[in-house]
């Protein structure tokens, strides 16, 4: 690749996972109003899979406007909870709501990448997790938000799975990079295909 990989994001653990997979990159966060898109969606009753592509995509192309000939890559995660999109929690109550209303149940986890160059698209994909929380107790829900809270509050459904978080699960169905954030395997795939990456 002649340039490096663009990440329209400010996530660190998209960034260490690209970094870890030996990719260069150059980290560049896109500036979009989330919560507007996310509503202006949702009142059009479009399919969680098509909130995360979509914002993916807008946080993509927001960059790569202004990079002509660079390759960038714009990522979005949604869980999807009995029909619902759930957001990040805005506060600890809110935190331990979304989990104990998780509990015991199953959810998914959608993570869109997509990238764009000279503002089009020429990759995307949307990678599917299937999540069965346990039936935690109401102690350790809210000992575990106590405990996590500043680490969990920039993360859909009030957890980190590569952290303690992991405790909140009996059942994990797909792959742990789309939980993370990333469909890496699907991304590092097509950049090998593209030539951007050693075959």
């Amino acid at each position: 690749m002649s340039f490096p990989l663009v990440l329209a994001s400010g996530s660190t653990i998209r960034a260490h996972l690209l970094r870890q997979a030996a990719v260069p990159i150059e980290v560049i966060p896109a500036r979009i109003d989330e919560q507007t898109v996310r509503a202006a969606l949702a009142a059009e009753d479009a399919p969680p899979r098509d909130v995360a592509d979509a914002l993916a995509e807008l946080k993509a192309r927001k960059v790569s406007d202004k990079l002509p000939g660079r390759k960038v890559l714009g990522c979005d995660q949604v869980l999807e909870f009995e029909g619902q999109i759930l957001s990040k929690p805005e506060t600890p109550e809110e935190a331990r709501d979304q989990l104990r209303a998780m509990r015991g149940k199953r959810h998914m986890l959608l993570s869109a990448a997509v990238v764009c160059e000279d503002g089009q698209p020429v990759w995307r994909h949307v990678g599917q997790v299937r999540l069965l929380m346990r039936d935690a107790s109401d102690a350790y829900i809210d000992a575990y938000v106590a405990r996590n809270w500043e680490s969990i509050r920039d993360s859909v459904g009030a957890y980190k799975l590569e952290e303690e978080g992991v405790r909140l699960f009996s059942r994990i169905d797909g792959d742990y990079f789309n939980v993370l954030g990333l469909p890496l395997l699907e991304l590092l795939a097509w950049m090998t295909r593209s030539g951007d990456l050693e075959a």
